[in-house]
């Protein structure tokens, strides 16, 4: 009796959990058809990347959102990695206002290790995941032009503003996306790395926020998603903000509940909102399965910034 009464237990829960997976399936579905054939892209980096079992799962979501029909672009950052590298090289780094400076000899170990060890390892984690990952920079195809970035900064004794040589830390110009196009015609996922070229044929390191949101107004992306090593916007309580429009976010930068390094990307998710895409969503990268959360539930994840 006592066998019996175990195994009617078990089916118990394995019915149980089949339901729970046919109910998330049904919820599922409605949000699969919505962004069936529109275009996603992902600034992929911090704990997120750095994590094995993340990036594992970062892979699987990736490739399956490509197998539902959405045509995902990974923009993916670097620094910690970069800066490991320099620091083996002997090459000395220093960072102004967030952004590393970049001199001739530090950029083209920040091209070596963006767009090849990281790049790679990305692509090649899709490969692995059953996709088609493409690993590419902003110099193939001519896909991002850049120009130097200038920062200038008040001394606050004679209140002269200074220019600050940043090196070779660049801007988007302009994007050409005909080869991201033609890749996303195909099972292609590409996988990029923040550089731009110059228009003297400089190599220029764009910040990897900065970047993704550029290729995503280019793209006119139906999302862009910022994964971070935080839950989402906070308030001044230290609520999660789970909604707001772009004049809203505004107002959190101006009266200074956004602070630190939130306020860049969500400038970045500002300037891409406004420049067609649908929205942008800043979302914890550390959270497993975080993209397929807010993409495929109704209660979403992170914070989502509107027009």
């Amino acid at each position: 009796m006592k066998n019996e009464s175990a195994q009617q237990e078990q089916k118990s829960r394995r019915r149980a959990e089949w339901l729970a997976q046919a109910g998330i399936l049904t919820e599922a579905l409605p949000y699969m058809r919505r962004y069936a054939g529109e275009t996603l892209v992902i600034k992929y980096g911090g704990h997120a990347m750095g994590d094995s079992d993340l990036a594992q799962h970062f892979a699987r979501d990736v490739v399956l959102l490509k197998q539902c029909g959405v045509h995902p672009i990974i923009v993916h950052g670097g620094g910690p990695q970069i800066g490991a590298m320099l620091e083996k090289m002997a090459i000395q780094s220093e960072f102004v206002d967030g952004l590393r400076v970049t001199d001739e000899a530090a950029v083209g170990v920040v091209e070596m290790v963006l767009s090849g060890q990281i790049n790679k390892s990305v692509s090649g984690a899709l490969v692995e995941a059953g996709g088609r990952g493409v690993g590419i920079s902003g110099k193939d195809g001519g896909l991002m032009r850049a120009r130097k970035l200038t920062r200038t900064r008040r001394d606050p004794d004679s209140q002269i503003e200074r220019v600050l040589d940043l090196g070779f830390v660049g801007e988007p110009v302009a994007v050409d996306p005909t080869i991201l196009t033609n890749m996303l015609a195909t099972d292609i996922i590409p996988v990029i790395a923040p550089i731009g070229l110059g228009m003297g044929g400089e190599t220029f390191n764009i910040n990897a926020d900065t970047f993704a949101g550029a290729i995503a107004g280019a793209m006119n992306a139906r999302r862009l998603l910022m994964l971070t090593d935080v839950a989402g916007v906070m308030d001044k309580e230290g609520q999660i903000i789970s909604d707001m429009t772009v004049e809203e976010a505004q107002a959190l930068m101006t009266d200074g509940t956004l602070t630190g390094g939130m306020i860049p990307k969500i400038e970045t998710c500002m300037d891409a909102v406004r420049n067609g895409v649908e929205a942008a969503v800043v979302l914890d990268g550390r959270v497993p399965h975080a993209i397929l959360l807010e993409m495929f539930t109704v209660h979403g994840s992170g914070t989502i910034i509107r027009r």
